[in-house]
């Protein structure tokens, strides 16, 4: 037999890399068609609950600095890392769970106020002289439905809000569930980011900087806005006479911390009650406070004071938490503000390595243009 006609395992194995098909090579796209599968997996699994995980990792950015205060006193991990999420529990929760029985009640008192004698009696004096009033009060008297058509009207609804309400329950447990373990291993979390990022230590460590200072601006700024707007609707509902300005300051400050809410929940409908009670004045002052100097303080200060901390113009941090809200609901004033600050800190490290290439360079060459 000639020996050309047979092959050498040397003669196999470059024909078989020359095929792209060997055996490493097979592993190798196994391998990733696998981890593509199971991270698709582990996304699925994840997205119901990345708005409770986005807050639980602001909220432990936050409270680092409590938590650490609190570690120096109790040197058990898991003893001081539950104190913590007790505390956060105890500022966050126990006020809004306080006053939503008030509130409900004096909503309830101002929905019968508005369909009493005395008020239908009042608007009928109004609009006595006005024909035009008149009509458009009459169809609006028609439009309000009363408590039992209310009930009949809310039903077919109540299941659906009790599922959001218990969602919305399980979406509150696994924020601080997360959150206590967050504060726990903090340490082993950021050890193990930084192993994974492509980024030297110094890179990793302004980024992880650059991205604290982001989230305490969203959330304590979203605190501090959220008190001003309570305190300025509460000033002018004393100031105007109406009933509780110190509770309804309270319900706008919380209402304040959620987007899609906002103190025009209340001022609005006070607005209204008002103005069937014929006072035209108070209701119009009302009216513009609300949408003019409470709604500015939301729309304009925010995006200053976390355009100082991304230290960008007021224009792009605008932008950054106007489409944070559009694309993510509640979770963009976080998401947002951070994308834009993790944005700018990696074209900083771009710009670093690119602009330290051309003098490293010139500093390899200078040797050879000697000798």
């Amino acid at each position: 037999m000639n020996r050309h006609d047979a092959d050498t395992p040397e003669d196999t194995a470059d024909a078989s890399s020359q095929g792209g098909l060997t055996r490493s090579r097979v592993s190798l796209i196994a391998l990733a068609v696998i981890t593509v599968i199971v991270l698709v997996l582990c996304w699925q699994m994840t997205e119901p609950f990345v708005s409770a995980l986005v807050w639980a990792i602001a909220l432990a950015i936050v409270a680092t600095n409590l938590h650490q205060r609190v570690a120096k006193y109790v040197k058990h991990p898991n003893l001081s890392a539950g104190l913590t999420t007790a505390l956060l529990v105890a500022v966050l929760l126990i006020p809004t769970i306080a006053i939503a029985p008030l509130m409900i009640d004096k909503a309830r008192d101002g929905w019968e106020h508005l369909r009493s004698d005395e008020v239908r009696q009042r608007v009928d004096d109004l609009v006595r002289d006005r024909p035009t009033l008149a009509r458009a009060v009459t169809w609006a008297t028609k439009q309000m439905p009363s408590s039992d058509e209310m009930a009949r009207h809310l039903a077919p609804r109540l299941q659906g809000f009790l599922t959001g309400s218990m969602w919305g329950s399980v979406q509150l447990l696994v924020t601080f569930f997360a959150l206590f373990y967050l504060l726990r291993d903090r340490e082993l979390a950021l050890r193990y980011l930084r192993s994974m990022l492509p980024l030297t230590p110094r890179e990793t460590s302004r980024i992880f900087k650059r991205v604290a200072e982001v989230v305490r601006a969203s959330v304590l700024g979203t605190v501090a806005i959220a008190a001003l707007q309570g305190l300025l609707g509460g000033l002018m509902f004393w100031w105007l006479g109406l009933p509780a300005p110190m509770l309804w300051g309270l319900v706008m400050f919380v209402l304040s911390m959620l987007p899609v809410l906002g103190a025009a929940i209340v001022w609005i409908p006070a607005a209204g009650l008002l103005l069937l009670e014929g006072s035209w004045e108070k209701a119009l002052i009302l009216t513009l406070w609300g949408s003019v100097v409470v709604a500015l303080v939301d729309n304009l200060l925010y995006p200053v004071l976390i355009g100082r901390q991304l230290r960008l113009h007021t224009l792009p941090a605008f932008i950054a938490i106007v489409g944070g809200l559009v694309a993510f609901g509640a979770t963009g004033l976080v998401i947002g503000p951070l994308a834009l600050a993790m944005g700018v800190a990696l074209l900083e490290v771009w710009r670093g390595r690119l602009g330290g290439q051309p003098r490293q360079a010139a500093s390899a060459e200078a040797p050879a243009k000697r000798s």
